[in-house]
């Protein structure tokens, strides 16, 4: 197996922690004194303080381990820990992120596992890349603890949920992270200590080997949902699980195929080529009736170019589609809330053409690089978890949505993007797609093309009527 990257975990795995309620109760006076300096009064004892931040913690990790979201210490704060306190939210929204850091580092007792320094510099030296992907609602206590142990310098990138919104174990963080990094998913090593987060999630993004580290902390959790490639008892072991599985040279790799520049990597658009939905736009239909509007007033001139600033990541996509609620003149509330359920179902409506899931992993079978290019409003986690209801959630190398690069295609640098991280050129690439311009796109890069369910008037190397075609067209079969 080819290894580029190795991720870490943070906390349970970096360094090992403890607490109890008494190391936490005495710190709680500092807490308290944090809150006071910014004029904020509670009028609770210590200990009455330290009830209410630990059964509010506790609804948030219940919340969050059910969603997979992180959201703002503000927020945290705010819905979760003092919801029943009448405190200026202005004045609690600018000490909550130094709060909720002060409960990360200090209400912890945090020792780096000694052996990080020595393991941290040999991998280096082997040429992988290191990243760290933790679950963190703070954005200070990885960066604190890292300069602590004198070993933030290693890490690029760091991902962190507070910062990214998704929580282990999401795949989309570990795609984000392996962007980041420039590197295929497959090509990549995840180091952890929970199996229910690391394991489980370093696995759905298909990352090449998922490596669990035992930590003896209860978490008060059911810590299972997958089976880690290793276990180990201390970090050292690890890099002999790396040199096992070491780069290959070029030399190597050339010989074991005499053909120039073979085709390495596979990319493929999402919508209308690997799903599509039955009765487009149904429940909105239905939402716009029951309100007395009239469907077939689709302001379609507003509605292009607000979707074009959802697909270039100008606005979120749940603003978008309050947008276009608006242009029906849908402005309350309650009447919002509801046309977003109907957009939300529509959305959902995915439905697999025949053949995608048998024909996908197949290809990864056959050694391919797999990856996403897609024009989408929909954050990465829904499109993975549609992905995953089809039972291929796990074999994509790269994810390259239109929000992240700012473009749509036909743009070259949303392909170039997908080139970028899986590590190959455009003469080593086939881009499948249905439209005409994305296929066009695609061609002028210098990539082959394959067109399914496509345009009329779409242009490319080849076309395929069944999806399953692929797996005997030239440019495969003769891999």
């Amino acid at each position: 197996m080819k290894i580029q990257a190795v991720f870490f975990d943070m906390g349970g795995t970096i360094d090992t922690f403890r607490t109890t309620r008494e190391l936490q109760l005495s710190k709680t006076p500092d807490l308290q004194k944090r809150f006071r300096e910014v004029g904020i009064d509670l009028g609770l004892t210590n200990e009455e303080l330290f009830n209410v931040v630990s059964k509010g913690l506790t609804r948030y990790k219940a919340w969050s381990l059910s969603c997979e979201e992180e959201i703002s210490p503000e927020q945290v704060w705010r819905e979760f820990i003092l919801p029943d306190y009448s405190i200026d939210q202005d004045t609690l929204a600018s000490i909550a992120e130094d709060l909720m850091c002060f409960i990360e580092t200090r209400y912890f007792d945090r020792k780096m596992r000694p052996e990080m320094p020595k393991v941290l510099e040999a991998i280096k030296n082997l040429g992988y890349k290191i990243g760290l992907i933790s679950n963190v609602n703070s954005r200070g206590q990885v960066p604190t603890n890292l300069a602590e142990y004198k070993l933030k310098d290693y890490f690029d990138p760091i991902v962190l949920s507070s910062e990214f919104g998704r929580r282990k174990p999401d795949p989309a963080i570990f795609h984000h992270a392996a962007h980041l990094a420039s590197v295929p998913t497959s090509q990549c090593v995840f180091v952890g200590d929970r199996v229910a987060r690391d394991i489980l999630g370093a696995q759905r993004a298909g990352f090449g080997l998922a490596v669990q580290i035992n930590h003896n902390y209860n978490h008060g959790e059911i810590d299972t949902g997958a089976s880690p490639d290793f276990i180990i008892n201390d970090m050292t072991e690890l890099l002999d699980i790396l040199k096992v599985n070491s780069i290959p040279s070029t030399q190597e790799a050339q010989s074991s195929n005499p053909k120039t520049n073979p085709i390495r990597a596979l990319l493929f658009d999402a919508g209308d080529l690997l799903y599509y939905r039955a009765d487009k736009g149904r429940y909105l239909k239905e939402f716009q009736k029951e309100m007395d509007l009239n469907p077939e007033d689709n302001h379609k001139e507003e509605r292009f170019e607000l979707r074009q600033q959802a697909y270039r990541g100008q606005i979120l996509q749940k603003e978008y589609q309050k947008a276009v609620l608006n242009l029906y003149g849908i402005n309350q509330p309650d009447q919002i809330d509801r046309g977003l359920r109907a957009i939300q179902k529509d959305e959902n409506n995915v439905q697999f053409f025949e053949g995608v899931r048998e024909t996908l992993l197949s290809l990864k079978e056959k050694g391919y690089l797999l990856g996403i290019v897609t024009d989408t409003a929909n954050p990465v986690h829904i499109k993975l978890n549609w992905f995953e209801r089809g039972g291929f959630g796990h074999i994509w190398d790269c994810f390259i949505p239109s929000t992240a690069v700012g473009v749509r295609k036909p743009d070259p640098k949303i392909y170039q993007a997908a080139l970028d991280q899986l590590g190959v050129s455009p003469d080593q690439t086939v881009f499948f797609g249905h439209k005409t311009s994305e296929l066009e796109g695609a061609r002028v890069m210098g990539m082959k093309t394959i067109a399914f369910n496509y345009d009329k008037d779409a242009v490319a190397d080849y076309y395929v009527e069944n999806f399953a075609d692929i797996l005997n067209n030239p440019l495969i079969s003769e891999q």
